[in-house]
């Protein structure tokens, strides 16, 4: 049963050990193995990883859209793996709204965009909101474009009235398939600073799926998923320079689960030709990882040398 009041304290999304099988004639796909994600209230964060990686199947399933193989996925306190088909048309119309790469996904073309606004609080069926249609397009910047429709407007104000849209229902949490996908790099940029101004004046938690680099510059936290599991963690804070001038650091972090595995990156994988197996050195402070194909060489050297003495001993007993 799920609770209709999820403590304050507790996370918004919430996967553990999440695993999602493709069967296709015969063949299966393990497109995500083993995914562990925490995304706090309030948060705005990035997921991003190569096609194939898993993130687009990690959106599908917190869309309520899919079902996981296993583990366990929440949002809002709301497990979803126990959803019944009528729960899960509830779930998507009051507790996450979508917004969808192609803006001919989140709008209607033959209605205005306050008309498609409406459209989607009737479907979600309710009947107060905490912000009116003009209030939202406002919020948005696009308050200019509310009889207008999606062939009157351009690519990011498209964009803008989708998330507007997605917004209608009041959700709980913001999911986004590549939004800016097929925008140029200032609209894109653009359109992520009102997400992040919509993060900010309505608190609602937001998760954008991209492939985009530049959506780092926009959220606190990028989370990089790589062969169907969390990778890595870039986290953000702001820091104030002697001189008065504040500057962002980002910090890269290797996510470890709840078994003690992690991925190391490529690049570090590459240039100290880590491959198959490695030695691990535990310091006061601090683990090191030395490539395990060293040992293996230097082994060899070891025994020779071993028997080189042996047979040294050998002959001065024979003398």
């Amino acid at each position: 049963m799920n609770s209709p009041i999820a403590a304050a304290d507790a996370p918004e999304i919430l996967c553990s050990d999440l695993v999602r099988i493709y069967a296709s004639e015969g063949v299966e796909v393990q497109a995500l193995q083993g995914l562990n994600l925490r995304v706090d209230r309030g948060e705005m964060v990035a997921i991003v990883g190569a096609s194939g990686s898993g993130k687009s199947t990690l959106l599908g399933i917190l869309s309520g859209l899919d079902r996981p193989t296993a583990g366990s996925a929440s949002v809002d306190g709301k497990n979803l793996l126990a959803l019944t088909r009528s729960q899960r048309v509830e779930y998507r119309r009051h507790t996450v709204g979508f917004v969808w790469q192609q803006t001919g996904r989140n709008l209607l073309p033959y209605l205005t965009a306050s008309e498609n606004l409406a459209m989607a609080r009737s479907v979600a069926r309710r009947t107060t909101h905490n912000a009116s249609t003009s209030e939202l397009l406002e919020l948005l910047e696009v308050s200019d474009c509310a009889d207008r429709t999606p062939s009157q407007l351009s690519g990011g104000q498209q964009q803008r009235v989708a998330i507007a849209v997605a917004l209608a229902n009041e959700p709980h949490v913001l999911l986004a398939d590549e939004p800016t996908g097929e925008l140029d790099e200032r609209t894109s940029a653009d359109v992520l600073e009102a997400m992040r101004g919509v993060n900010r004046e309505l608190g609602v938690t937001t998760l954008i799926v991209t492939h985009d680099p530049t959506v780092s510059d926009h959220v606190r936290r990028t989370v990089q998923i790589r062969d169907g599991r969390t990778s890595t963690e870039v986290l953000r804070r702001t820091e104030q320079h002697e001189s008065g001038d504040e500057r962002v650091v980002a910090e890269e972090f290797a996510v470890i689960d709840r078994v003690g595995r992690l991925q190391l990156p490529q690049e570090y994988m590459s240039s100290l030709e880590l491959r198959e197996r490695v030695r691990l050195t535990l310091e006061p402070d601090h683990l090191s990882v030395w490539p395990g194909h060293e040992r293996e060489r230097a082994e060899p050297d070891a025994t020779a040398t071993d028997r080189s003495k042996q047979q040294t001993a050998t002959e001065a007993d024979d003398d």
